[in-house]
């Protein structure tokens, strides 16, 4: 029975991912759709999903048609160089009123105006209803380090507070909205032999260079990027007790937070893991913090059945904790455009390490979008990335690449100095071969986004304990 509601559960997650998803490309479409019907273009399709068509129905001249490919949809519209390997046989243009470079502009911007005011609409709900926000996106302390690693050797330890990375000014570990003041970006972004970072220890500032290192790829997966070897702090949260473990005899309870062992500041979930495999039968006393209170228990590791290593019995919340925020509808509107600027500069950029490779494409957005649901709380996580998602479809596809709308920008920009239009036949070609060029890439992210995704055997179990009473 529980085999059959996690079976449930999966498909219903994806099905909310698949209407989320398919909502941001219908409403692009139906911005070029009402754009064109408004400036008195031909219409001959518009349809949802792509491949053979598993409903269609004709109505007043235009085709409407849901196929069999769940993944976005299009709007056929013949004067503005249709693309016959998407969209098939369209309209003889021969037989069709020439539309003005000026009604083209207007309906090949429709697409991405109505992109961004999905982004406004949601950027709306998000800052009503809140979005989740981790430790790692609202600090710069370092919860780990690892051993033997760039910023081990460098000197910097577990507490410091990091101040800059390659001489930028960083206010957290991860930058979910805006990436630029964020540790992990500065030091992917750095081209840097040796990284500068400077931190706040015991109210000093200390500098340190650091030697990043990229790891070792294995396979055919994406480049690995660069890193120092270190990890944001994350208060240890309980989110089970084994049965008669040292910790249930303790009292410990779950939601409880491990502040302190012996003293000792606590700052990861990886660093007490450490400081328990040292195979100390040792008493611990932690400082435990329940709700506004906080007070010391004793508890004492020992082995569980089948294991010889001493343990507390705890297994713990990898989320940490999580709060609320309401970032107003601008913030995220900026915070999303600045982002996507700032990722194609690195691309374009020469001396940049990241590619085009570490991008995502439509498998690694799906995959974003359900893993978002899974979490506790992850409808708010999707509503503020579709904010994200409508902002880069706006942004990317005013880039004056065909068959994107700012290649039809282009295009009818470039007709309006001519004034004369561009022959039919050229514009097939050139939107076609274009049109190639963008499938072989989504293909190229395709390859790289599944192997992300985490098949049989790659997902951990969780451990079991039991121990004798």
């Amino acid at each position: 029975m529980e085999t059959i509601f996690e079976i449930g559960k999966v498909i219903l997650i994806c099905l909310e991912v698949l209407l989320l998803f398919n909502l941001l490309i219908v409403v692009h479409e139906v911005g070029h759709f009402v754009a064109a019907r408004w400036r008195g273009l031909q219409v001959d399709k518009f349809a949802l999903w792509f491949g053979p068509a598993l409903w269609k129905k004709t109505i007043r001249g235009i085709e409407y048609r849901i196929g069999c490919i769940p993944a976005g949809g299009f709007v056929s519209i013949p004067q503005m160089a249709p693309m016959e390997v998407i969209e098939g046989k369209a309209s003889d243009v021969k037989n069709l009123p020439s539309a003005s470079p000026w009604d083209k502009i207007i309906v090949a911007f429709a697409g991405p105006l109505f992109s961004f005011l999905l982004a406004v609409t949601f950027a709306i709900v998000v800052w009503g209803v809140g979005r989740p926000v981790s430790e790692a996106e609202t600090s710069a302390i370092v919860g780990y380090v690892e051993p033997h690693g760039p910023a081990a050797d460098a000197g910097i330890r577990m507490g410091d507070k990091i101040l800059s990375v390659d001489g930028n000014p960083v206010g957290r570990f991860v930058g979910m909205e805006e990436v630029s003041d964020s540790v992990i970006w500065n030091v992917i972004r750095s081209v840097n032999p040796t990284i500068p970072v400077v931190v706040e220890r015991e109210n000093k500032r200390l500098s340190f260079e650091v030697t990043p290192v990229i790891p070792e790829n294995k396979g055919m997966g994406r480049q690995h990027l660069r890193q120092i070897g270190i990890l944001p702090a994350q208060l240890p949260i309980i989110a089970k007790i084994f049965d008669h473990s040292p910790a249930a005899e303790a009292g410990l309870r779950r939601g409880d937070a491990i502040v302190a062992v012996n003293g000792q500041p606590v700052y990861s979930v990886r660093a007490f893991a450490d400081n328990l495999q040292k195979d100390s039968s040792e008493p611990l006393q932690l400082t435990v913090q329940r709700g506004s209170r906080s007070f010391q228990v004793i508890a004492t590791p020992r082995p569980p059945q089948g294991d010889r290593r001493p343990r507390l019995g705890i297994l713990w919340d990898d989320r940490g904790v999580i709060g609320i925020t309401h970032p107003s509808p601008m913030n995220q509107i900026v915070a999303s455009a600045t982002t996507i600027w700032k990722t194609l500069s690195a691309i374009t950029s020469p001396h940049s390490e990241i590619k085009v490779q570490h991008l995502s494409g439509f498998v690694g957005i799906m995959r974003l979008y359900y893993m978002s649901f899974v979490a506790p709380e992850g409808w708010r996580m999707a509503l503020w990335f579709s904010v994200v998602l409508n902002v880069n479809l706006a942004i990317l596809n005013l880039l004056p690449i065909p068959p994107l709308d700012g290649g039809h920008i282009l295009v009818s920009l470039i007709e309006a100095v001519r004034r004369r239009p561009i022959h039919q036949r050229i514009l097939e070609r050139i939107q076609t071969a274009f049109a190639l060029v963008v499938i072989g890439l989504m293909l190229y992210l395709a390859f790289y986004d599944i192997q992300d995704i985490p098949w049989k055997g790659q997902k951990m179990a969780v451990p079991e304990m039991k121990f004798p009473k």
